[in-house]
């Protein structure tokens, strides 16, 4: 039977006992056999649970191999793979179990009890599995089962995982990754950056968004590379184990971390062959920093969640700071004037649009959403402004949303300011990210309010039970008024350049 994906990522490596994954968490070692073995015993796992492919698993779950297995084995099952960031609320995550109706929750033992509530509500089963992977209901039966299954027939156009990313009105759009967008988006970058079964990926990302999971884990699957897996970023692992590895990708914050340690320098990076970054912009002081620390220039990629991996610096060739590449292969690009959908000249500014192999099927449930930003002739509208100079470099200028990028995770202010707005003395709120020299932006929230009645670290606590800690205004500011244009918009770009020295 034909499954793309699982054919080509996983299927060559049956049999094979050379390393793929070491496991710094457990202090182990797991060959690309063992792996696929521990897959397919979930597979067999999860199907036991009644799910039937296209069915959806939503994974709100540590990062380990364990979890890696559990995407693998949906693959393999023809499971929609759904992975929520672990710092999601409940009723964050509530919203996501109901629109993509899920029929199976895999949780940490410890949200065990709050999404038990869930998963009866909306007729989902429920599993748990530990933050190392190695305890909770699903992994003790899957420890139980055989170690074969075989893969279920898919096509390239059959969804492979639901990402959801916010909507600046505050309802997360899901959108429908297929096994085509996902296959040819790791065979490009694996050619582009030339990764081999010699390499060796230092891994600290999330592994619930793009960047961290069908980059990275997809192209070492690809390539037959192994993966050193940490946990989280963590300064002093990460230094210590860069002797060890050849790659790193990184969102910019791993870089500027590392560049504040005086331990980072030519030598710990010597035998090092790519340093990537993604996820939010570089500065270019940090491109600067970096090369005259190390001698390594940092490659810079654009992607985003509904179209992979978009553009690229040269692997060989110039790698411009401030710029994102050029367009990956297969990627189409060009630049549209925001109005009009016209093709704008080389040089001038104007909203990003791509298309390609790697380019989203459209958003879960959203016939209308995804006719606004998906072109009948397959241009997907991205949301970002930019250009492209006279050599083919893209460069990224702005938003033409209020989405704020901040140490790689996108924010939507809207879902921050509905919460403040509800606030006992706030009369209404804007929400804009500002320049922070770590995350790259953070979120600051205007109040204008009644002084005599608000309560700043009340306010803090509210928004902390109902949003993930990444959402969190860093800084509340209280003004007298929004600025606002003739038609009653509030002027954000206003704000932006009043607060834009808070943090620097």
């Amino acid at each position: 039977m034909s499954n793309p994906l699982y054919e080509g990522l996983f299927a060559a490596h049956q049999g094979k006992q050379t390393t793929f994954i070491i496991d710094s968490q457990n202090n182990t070692e797991v060959s690309y056999d063992a792996f696929l073995k521990q897959a397919s015993q979930y597979a067999n796992a999860i199907t036991q649970q009644g799910l039937q492919p296209g069915d959806r698993l939503v994974a709100q779950v540590g990062k380990s191999v364990s979890t890696l297995t559990l995407y693998a084995a949906c693959v393999q099952a023809g499971v929609v793979y759904l992975p929520l960031n672990t710092a999601y609320t409940l009723s964050e995550v509530e919203y996501f179990v109901q629109d993509s109706g899920a029929k199976l929750i895999v949780c940490a033992p410890e949200s065990e009890p709050g999404m038990a509530e869930i998963a009866k509500q909306h007729n989902a089963a429920l599993m748990t599995q530990s933050n190392d992977g190695l305890s909770g209901s699903l992994p003790d039966m899957a420890q139980q089962l055989a170690t074969e299954f075989s893969a279920v027939e898919r096509s390239v156009d059959d969804i492979a995982s639901f990402l959801y990313t916010s909507g600046t009105t505050g309802r997360s759009k899901g959108a429908m990754l297929t096994q085509q967008n996902l296959l040819s988006n790791c065979n490009v970058l694996k050619e582009v950056w030339e990764f081999t079964e010699d390499d060796v990926l230092l891994h600290a990302l999330p592994i619930f968004h793009i960047h961290g999971l069908f980059v990275a884990v997809n192209v070492a699957l690809k390539s037959g590379a192994k993966l050193l897996l940490e946990p989280s970023f963590n300064l002093d692992r990460v230094i210590e184990k860069l002797p060890e590895v050849t790659t790193l990708m990184g969102v910019p914050t791993f870089y500027t971390r590392l560049l504040g340690d005086e331990r980072f320098n030519r030598d710990l990076t010597k035998q090092m062959r790519l340093f990537v970054s993604g996820s939010a912009p570089l500065l270019s002081e940090t491109h600067v920093q970096f090369e005259q620390r190390t001698g390594h220039r940092i490659l810079e990629r654009y992607g985003m969640t509904e179209t992979n991996m978009n553009t690229s610096n040269p692997y060989h060739g110039e790698r411009r700071a401030g710029t994102v590449g050029l367009p990956l292969p297969n990627v189409e690009l060009k630049i549209t004037d925001p109005v009009t959908g016209e093709t704008l000249p080389t040089g001038e500014i104007g909203q990003i649009e791509v298309r390609g192999s790697n380019v989203f099927k459209g958003y879960w449930n959203m016939p209308e959403k995804t006719a606004e930003e998906l072109r009948s002739n397959g241009y997907f509208i991205t949301g970002d402004l930019g250009m492209i100079d006279g050599d083919g470099y893209v460069s990224i200028v702005g938003r033409n949303k209020d989405l704020i990028i901040s140490g790689g995770y996108n924010i939507y202010p809207k879902e921050i300011e509905l919460i403040l707005d509800e606030q006992l003395g706030v009369v209404e709120s804007a929400v804009i990210g500002v320049p922070h020299p770590d995350f790259g932006e953070t979120v600051v929230g205007v109040l204008v309010a009644n002084a005599e009645s608000v309560d700043l670290e009340k306010i803090q606590l509210a928004v902390k039970e109902k949003l993930a800690r990444f959402k969190h205004p860093r800084k509340l500011v209280i003004i007298d008024e929004l600025p606002r244009n003739t038609m009653g918009k509030v002027q954000k770009n206003i704000l932006r350049e009043e607060y834009k020295s808070l943090f620097v």
